[in-house]
């Protein structure tokens, strides 16, 4: 009777220990930030492109500090007066914001990366991706890129716009090779604003110069 008694008095403890034991701690991650990230990190990419971490690899939209930035010497260029230098941000080798009209901005990034980053289509296709647009397939890909040649560097360019009815966001964008890495010119913004700023998007391309010998 005595042990029955103990048995009854101790087993509420040992429920407790287990329930104890068994808490979940569970918390919120903050949202990373990709758009800085070169447009073909996924799956596919080539190997030429830079690798992440294994535990960024399987996060497609990571947002890795481990991605490498192009080393050695920089491209140069002249910037309209008027495009507001950002301050300096990681990944990026140059930063704008490119006003509007009544206080709109689109922002102007440029980032380079070693390598051709997974390729032309891979490349073409993370940009659509960011704006919801379907991916291309390399039969697309002509009709969707126009070429520029300026100051002996080749230039893809691509214009999207995304579907959205309501307030539809414009990607105009150039990657470029030079000296063994891709280099990307991204100007992302309002439909309209973006689309008013193209020739001198265009322009700007044109100042673009590689290292000197």
């Amino acid at each position: 009777m005595r042990r029955r008694s103990a048995f009854l008095l101790l087993a509420p403890l040992f429920l407790l220990g287990a329930c104890r034991e068994a808490k979940v701690t569970s918390y919120r991650a903050p949202k990373d930030k990709t758009d800085d990230l070169p447009p073909a990190m996924s799956a596919g990419a080539s190997t030429n492109a830079p690798t992440l971490p294994s535990a960024a690899a399987n996060r497609p939209d990571m947002a890795a500090t481990a991605v490498p930035t192009a080393n050695g010497a920089d491209l140069t260029w002249n910037a309209p007066a008027h495009w507001k230098p950002k301050p300096p941000a990681a990944m990026r080798k140059g930063s704008y914001a490119v006003p509007g009209v009544e206080g709109a901005e689109a922002d102007l990034s440029i980032t380079a990366f070693p390598g051709d980053v997974g390729g032309e289509l891979a490349n073409v296709n993370r940009w659509r991706g960011q704006i919801q647009l379907s991916p291309l397939s390399e039969g697309d890909l002509a009709t969707a890129t126009t070429r520029l040649t300026a100051n002996g560097l080749e230039f893809v360019i691509v214009d999207f716009v995304s579907p959205s009815a309501n307030k539809p966001t414009r990607i105009l964008g150039a990657m470029v090779p030079c000296q063994g890495a891709t280099w990307f010119f991204k100007l992302t913004g309002p439909d309209a604003l973006v689309a008013a700023a193209k020739p001198e998007f265009l322009a700007f391309l044109q100042t673009v110069r590689p290292p000197a010998p």
